[in-house]
């Protein structure tokens, strides 16, 4: 177990400082400058030679800033000898560009992927990304953390007699059902169709919502159209009450806003993956810190135990099996 060392970036450095509190180490400094052309320089200002060294930085607005930093971090790291560069990027905004579905289309999440190991991670340390097939375009290993038990702890703290879980698409229905599961509930899904970056459509409900108090589950909430066509239908189908729970709440523009002005939303739940500015902590607003999980993670990284123990328990065997 080599000596810890901690940078962030300048994306979200409070989780950061939150993240080394938890694992009782100081957070390093970093400079960063910008030249007259507009280009980026990054020097770490501690020395990481021969040192397990982790970067914490999310691909949150802007994100081209956010992600040329961090490039710029790890080829720093390794230029100055550290043992082992793990980038920490609670959000990975790249996980949406996964599949080529028109002619001539790039690819973003292979190739920024590529860029991180390239630029010298190696591994990589995320949470909840949109879509479980960008795992593998990585060349490095990489854990991929959940906030399922973060946000299931928050909601047994309600009477969740009548409640229902409903993912907005089918595409994440999986994870709804793991989160229902571990709140005891039953499970429904919409039919989702994604016409723009901004506008989707909704052409059915899967499973009954009548009378019942709904936890709409999303892994991220950008322009907020998929859960503002989907509380539609919800109204529609008689749902008495709607939760929504996500892993990242990016709420571009006024998203945060117009769903807080829905009567029937009650409450809006979302974790701090990426920074929430205060202007956009509505009173309908809940955070919850990830900062615990990943400074576990990072603590298991670094004595060599497992991260999936955090998440999956393995089957048993031997006697205990037999019995």
């Amino acid at each position: 177990m080599n000596e810890l060392a901690v940078f962030s970036g300048s994306a979200h450095p409070e989780l950061a400082e939150e993240i080394c509190a938890r694992l009782g180490v100081h957070l390093l400094p970093t400079r960063l400058k910008r030249f007259s052309n507009d280009c980026l320089e990054v020097q770490l200002q501690a020395n990481c030679r021969e040192q397990d060294v982790f970067v914490i930085q999310p691909l949150s607005a802007p994100v081209q800033d956010n992600l040329m930093e961090l490039l710029l971090m790890l080829n720093a790291a390794r230029g100055a000898s550290a043992s082992r560069i793990t980038a920490v990027i609670p959000y990975f905004s790249y996980a949406r560009s996964d599949k080529k579905d028109a002619p001539r289309i790039s690819i973003g999440g292979r190739l920024v992927a590529d860029l991180l190991s390239t630029a010298g991670a190696d591994r990589v340390l995320t949470m909840t990304l949109h879509s479980p097939q960008v795992h593998g375009f990585f060349s490095v290993p990489v854990d991929q953390l959940h906030a399922l038990s973060e946000l299931a702890a928050h909601f047994q703290s309600y009477d969740l007699g009548r409640a229902v879980v409903v993912s907005p698409d089918l595409g994440n229905a999986k994870n709804a059902a793991h989160f229902a599961k571990r709140l005891g509930l039953p499970v429904a899904a919409g039919a989702k169709e994604r016409i723009s970056d901004t506008k989707v459509r909704v052409s059915a409900l899967i499973g009954d919502v009548q009378d019942r108090d709904v936890i709409v589950l999303d892994d991220e909430i950008s322009s907020g159209g998929s859960i503002l066509e989907l509380l539609q239908h919800l109204r529609d189908h008689g749902a008495r009450s709607v939760r929504v729970a996500t892993t990242h709440g990016i709420f571009a523009r006024d998203s945060i806003e117009r769903l807080a002005a829905e009567p029937d939303i009650v409450e809006i739940v979302c974790t701090n993956t990426v920074p929430v500015p205060a202007a956009k902590r509505v009173p309908k607003l809940t955070v919850i810190s990830v900062a615990p999980a990943l400074a576990e993670a990072i603590s298991r990284i670094n004595s060599g135990k497992s991260v999936s123990a955090l998440f999956y328990t393995e089957p048993e065997t031997g006697k205990a099996a037999a019995e």
